[in-house]
């Protein structure tokens, strides 16, 4: 990358991947890591962060033996999405409890820090509150301004 970004190296790879990801039709795998190091002129750790963005938002995974790829069908929306949505579909009320960490690990099939990050983004949103001895609880309904 010619220059530094002002909003983090990795997020703006992050978005260029997710940008040819989104206009590449039929792409099978993403290039290897040392490859997109190269073609980004980063190192490894950036590219990796990157990917983890990626994956958090669902857009691709990693696969044993072949790399990373784009995720195939399913639900396309972000985790934060699907986590600030499960309000609603769970049909939850202020106060009351909202699933566990593991249960959305579970749910969602994502890591256990992509979870931690997007439950942090909601309590700071005003949506969940942390309630000791009792997990978090909603705090707030969502609306359109509290949607990622």
């Amino acid at each position: 990358m010619p220059q530094a970004s002002p909003r983090g190296t990795y997020l703006v790879i992050a978005e260029a991947l997710r940008t040819e990801i989104k206009n590449g039709r039929g792409i099978e795998t993403l290039p290897s890591e040392a490859e997109m190091m190269r073609s980004h002129g980063v190192g490894r750790n950036t590219i990796r962060r990157a990917l983890k963005v990626l994956e958090a938002d669902g857009v691709v995974e990693s696969v044993p033996g072949i790399g990373w790829r784009p995720v195939r069908g399913g639900d396309r929306r972000s985790l934060a999405e699907r986590m600030t949505d499960v309000i609603a579909e769970d049909s939850l009320s202020v106060g009351d409890a909202y699933p566990s960490e593991a249960k959305l690990c579970e749910r969602f099939g994502a890591s256990r820090t992509a979870v931690r990050r997007v439950l942090a983004q909601m309590e700071g949103n005003g949506l969940l509150t942390t309630v000791h001895g009792k997990g978090r609880t909603v705090r707030a309904l969502p609306t359109s301004t509290t949607r990622p």
